[in-house]
């Protein structure tokens, strides 16, 4: 009838049940630390492979918005300062999260 039924999870085999295992870690792995309206379009996907492979599609865009990032980030580097009222705790996680932005697209600093 084309209708594919699921197993339990206590009809799996051994082998099954470590990759089920290892699939929900992975997933949940994957979708903390999506920001949440990126979250919100992978409520559905039940396979880690699938959603990372939606991810990656989704946050790396064409090469030319790649590029446009880069330069973006290049830019936001070179004018990095301290902002009046900003604490050195602010500060420093907000370099630091450009640098996370810079490392997600391999950039060197030279």
């Amino acid at each position: 009838d084309g209708v594919t039924r699921l197993k339990k999870y206590s009809e799996l085999s051994t082998a099954e049940a470590i990759q089920a295992d290892c699939d929900v870690k992975a997933t949940n792995i994957i979708l903390q630390r999506l920001p949440p309206e990126v979250y919100a379009l992978f409520t559905t996907h039940k396979v880690s492979k699938e959603l990372w492979e939606r991810i990656q599609m989704l946050m790396q865009g064409t090469s030319l918005t790649k590029q446009e990032r880069e330069c973006k980030l290049y830019d936001e580097f070179d004018k990095f300062a301290y902002r009046k009222g900003e604490t050195l705790h602010d500060y420093y996680l907000r370099f630091s999260l450009l640098l996370n932005d810079m490392n997600m697209y391999n950039m060197k600093l030279e």
